[in-house]
């Protein structure tokens, strides 16, 4: 929409660059372009706003299918102005000059015109088109028709429209038959689902099959190395006795031999000591042999004086010392002769 000012009876006009303008005073045309900037009196102009940029038409409409079957049909058509003349000519596209603002709504006029030449072709298309092929190759041909139909539609050109791209956003069927197609499809999802989970259980239990074996063949390994380890053992026990045994054999006969020498020994040693004994026996009977029966009194004498108790003191009364000394006066007078 344009800017007017007022200003001391006039009016100024300013629009955009993608404003075309068209300005007429009594009926003569003294303005056209766009993006222009003016003064005029309200009362003696009469003004025409033509957008001609890129414009935007969002659409959705329903169809049928060659098998009676409806669809929601999305798509957006982008168009612009090319000839805002003609398009002032055909279309009531006059603002309000003290206010700048459409006295009719032109857009709106264009977008039933898209929308329902859009809509004939689309309905044209998809009524010889099976649902199944709609919604998978619908879209580019929903597209191409479209395309293909506006550009041969003679109002558009003699409106001064020209249509700029055509994009279809979707088509849809209705719910309950949306959720109908859709069945198949997560049946077939679902059993590649249990499928796998199948072909998962049947590994796992594949798996542990294969891990009991292995446990099955350990345990008997196992049980092989002890086994085996019982009879070296036994092996061991009976040779460490073997061993032992003749260790205690050897050890009996080294202790028997060294027993009978050491008898043999003693005996000896006993029989040469009885036969020093002896000998110093008969060495002593004969000296004893040849001695006088006195010295042999003395030396017994001598030898019971060895064994009698110590004494201390010794009292002799004169009787007693009498009788000694005549005892040993005698024993000398019998030696002198």
């Amino acid at each position: 929409m344009a800017d007017i000012t007022r200003r001391f009876g006039w009016r100024h006009l300013r629009s955009a660059p993608t404003a075309h303008i068209r300005h007429h005073k009594r009926g003569v045309l003294t303005h056209d372009g766009p993006g222009l900037s003016f003064w005029y009196r309200s009362l003696s102009a009469a003004l025409s706003e033509v957008p001609v940029d890129d414009r935007e038409l969002a659409m959705a409409f329903h169809a049928r299918t060659s098998d009676f079957q409806d669809v929601t049909v999305q798509a957006t058509v982008t168009y612009r102005v090319m000839d805002p003349a003609v398009a002032a000519a055909r279309l009531d596209f006059s603002v309000d000059p003290d206010t700048g603002i459409w006295r009719s709504a032109p857009l709106e006029q264009i977008a039933t015109l898209l929308t329902e030449t859009a809509q004939q072709h689309t309905l044209d298309a998809l009524a010889r088109t099976p649902l199944a092929a709609a919604l998978v190759d619908g879209v580019a041909l929903v597209r191409d028709r479209v395309t293909a139909g506006l550009a041969a539609e003679p109002r558009l050109p003699s409106t001064g429209l020209e249509v700029v791209a055509v994009r279809v956003v979707a088509i849809r069927p209705e719910a309950e038959v949306e959720r109908a197609l859709r069945t198949p499809a997560r049946e077939q999802i679902q059993q590649e689902a249990d499928r796998a989970t199948y072909e998962r259980r049947a590994v796992a239990v594949e798996r542990e099959r294969t891990i009991a074996e292995n446990e099955l063949a350990s345990q008997i390994e196992l049980a092989r190395r002890e086994e085996q380890l019982v009879d070296q053992r036994g092996t061991n026990t009976r040779r460490e006795a073997e061993e032992k045994a003749a260790a205690d054999e050897v050890r009996a006969t080294a202790e028997a031999s060294r027993t009978v020498r050491l008898a043999r020994a003693q005996a000896e040693a006993a029989r040469e000591v009885g036969a020093a004994r002896a000998d110093a026996q008969a060495a002593w009977l004969r000296v004893h042999a040849e001695v006088e029966p006195a010295v042999l009194h003395a030396l017994a004498a001598t030898k019971a004086a060895e064994s009698l108790p110590k004494i201390d003191s010794l009292t002799l009364s004169p009787d007693v010392l009498t009788g000694l000394l005549a005892k040993l006066g005698g024993a000398g007078t019998g030696a002198g002769a």
